[in-house]
């Protein structure tokens, strides 16, 4: 079968399906509207959330619409590397808990950006605020893109009516109900998504000859099931090089990314927060072995089947034959099931992005700079106002994604820059006592610098007479070597500067 095959609408049970799970999102949102209708509620759901449901809703955002259709992809063409990454979560997990959820609690302050202030000043708290910004209204418009790409071919809807409807519908609901209705339909959606991944690897071993176990077989013999490449080069995609890419990106979200902080404000209790962190982290463990057995049930299942070929003729790429199996393969409801899945996991990271935006807006924005005595209905209004607009700058961005040449360049040559430098300034700040404002913005500024040119040194625009200039590690040690940038940089500043200061007076005398 051809791609275009799949083009054909959705059913009416699918319809009923997806509109059930829709229909659930705003039901959640309208009924916790009334108790979002203060700030403390709006934000931190006046800290009365269990652990579980908080952990459901990290473990809802660190599946996003990406990594539910890129690991399936990535196992049905390769192998498993992309596992390695997980198992870097329990340590980046234990740190988190061990060094930072408490800290973050006790300053009893809804922005995780506040500390930076007090730590070296105001301008680590805006250079942080404007990152994260910039990072959410990427990562909003790339998630929307890329699930409308996904649903596109499966109901016959245009790109632009996809982005633009889930928009809407994940921004009303985020604007009724607050951090609340984010959480408790980050667990809906986690529980939808989860049930999508089972159906799909259980319709597979129903219909391969031998059930799973055959499967698992054919797989293993075709070396499905490896881990990626033992070798210790750091140009390469290796099991070391992967692995400590998981550890870094994984502790900058735990320690320093507002949608996973602002979360920990809401449990119950301390220990309740501590048991949300270690929840969402070892719950995608399994999630993201489950979602890459995916693609390699996938493998098996086209094993012996007509080759998969788009409309033009050419081999299906990888990453299309989930969608591909979704519509052409499953029976009606499943059908619908798996797409709920799909935008269960892309409405989870978006609606997360748009609540942390808008308190961002209302706490270091608009009380630092505008009106520190706002009143709470004021707060409301800025809050409200705030997440409407950043639904609205969301999903313009997402149409205007339809006109990149290519998503992922975009996303990240916004990610590698706007993201640099913000974990290892809060890593100075936690761990490096004797390190100042001004050697913390030092290392800052050098970590922007290595970070900017890793990424635009394998750019197709890089100067040829600059050759000598590229980089020679891989692209998933950017934030690697971008974080110890800023550590040692600022470290030694702060060893050299006070030094030179000194020696200053008694050289002029």
């Amino acid at each position: 079968m051809d791609s275009a095959s799949a083009s054909v609408g959705l059913h009416t049970l699918d319809l009923l399906v997806l509109a059930a799970y829709l229909g659930g999102c705003l039901l959640i949102g309208y009924a916790l509207s009334k108790k979002s209708g203060n700030t403390s509620e709006f934000m931190a759901a006046g800290g009365s959330l269990p652990g579980w449901a908080v952990g459901l809703s990290i473990f809802g955002t660190y599946v996003s619409s990406i990594s539910f259709l890129a690991n399936p992809g990535k196992s049905y063409a390769d192998n498993w590397s992309p596992f390695v990454f997980s198992l870097s979560l329990p340590l980046a997990a234990w740190i988190a808990v061990r060094y930072f959820v408490q800290a973050f609690r006790r300053s009893e302050d809804i922005s995780a950006y506040t500390q930076l202030e007090r730590r070296f000043g105001g301008w680590a708290r805006t250079y942080a605020v404007f990152c994260f910004l910039a990072l959410q209204l990427a990562r909003v418009a790339t998630i929307l893109y890329l699930v409308a790409l996904a649903i596109g071919p499966l109901t016959n809807w245009s790109i632009a009516s996809i982005i633009i409807v889930t928009g809407v519908l994940v921004t009303i609901y985020t604007l009724m109900g607050g951090i609340e209705a984010v959480i408790w339909t980050d667990v809906l959606q986690s529980l939808v998504l989860s049930l999508g991944i089972l159906v799909a690897i259980g319709f597979v071993a129903w219909h391969v000859p031998g059930g799973i176990s055959e499967v698992i077989s054919t797989a293993w013999t075709a070396d499905k099931f490896s881990l990626g490449d033992s070798v210790t080069s750091l140009a390469e995609p290796s099991m070391f090089v992967v692995l400590v890419y998981g550890l870094f990106i994984n502790l900058q979200n735990f320690a320093v990314d507002q949608t996973y902080v602002q979360r920990y404000a809401t449990a119950k209790t301390d220990s309740e927060a501590n048991y949300s962190v270690w929840l969402g982290a070892l719950l995608y463990i399994p999630i993201s072995a489950l979602l890459l057995l995916v693609g390699t049930s996938l493998y098996v299942y086209y094993l012996n089947r007509p080759p998969l070929l788009q409309a033009n003729g050419e081999p299906m790429a990888a990453d299309a034959v989930f969608p591909h199996f979704i519509v052409a393969d499953l029976p009606a409801g499943l059908t619908g099931l798996l797409i709920a899945a799909i935008l269960a996991a892309a409405m989870s990271s978006v609606s997360s992005s748009l609540n942390s935006a808008a308190t961002l807006l209302l706490c270091d924005v608009y009380k630092r700079y505008s009106n520190p005595a706002a009143t709470e209905r004021e707060s409301m209004f800025v809050l409200y106002s705030a997440t409407f607009l950043c639904g609205v700058a969301g999903t313009a961005a997402g149409l205007a994604m339809m006109q990149a040449e290519s998503v992922l360049d975009v996303w990240w040559q916004l990610a590698g820059v706007a993201g640099g430098g913000l974990l290892g300034l809060f890593l100075l700040g936690r761990f490096c006592g004797s390190v100042q404002s001004a050697h913390a913005a030092i290392g800052v500024m050098c970590g922007i610098i290595v970070i900017t040119w890793m990424f635009c040194s394998r750019m197709s625009w890089w100067p040829e007479q600059l050759s000598f200039l590229v980089s020679p590690f891989h692209e998933f040690l950017t934030i690697v070597f971008g974080t110890l940038t800023v550590i040692v940089v600022g470290v030694i500043a702060s060893r050299v500067l006070p030094r030179f200061r000194q020696a200053t007076p008694e050289a002029g005398a």
